[in-house]
């Protein structure tokens, strides 16, 4: 509530709190989406996520074990697989 009326405050008219959401929520739906990560930002978040994986897996015995956690980890959640944004839709 505080940051609502500090920039209720910063307001020319100085508008009610209730006023103020009304705007910022209008702000809020007005506002663009970012857009889906582009190829190479992919390819970087890709690889993080690959090297986060190995340092918490090291020592694993069994590498083949520890490959398919691995791809299992980075394709995500079947419930989620058909639902993301920045990959292509699978074709059945």
């Amino acid at each position: 509530m505080g940051r609502i009326d500090t920039w209720s405050a910063d307001q020319e008219d100085r508008p009610s709190r209730a006023e103020a959401i009304r705007r910022l929520v209008e702000i809020g739906l007005t506002a663009k989406t970012k857009s889906a990560p582009s190829e190479r930002q992919r390819v970087l978040l890709a690889d993080l996520a690959s090297k986060a994986i190995d340092s918490m897996t090291a020592g694993m015995p069994d590498s083949d074990e520890k490959a398919s956690r691995k791809r299992r980890l980075l394709k995500g959640p079947e419930e989620f697989q058909n639902v993301r944004v920045d990959r292509p839709a699978k074709k059945k």
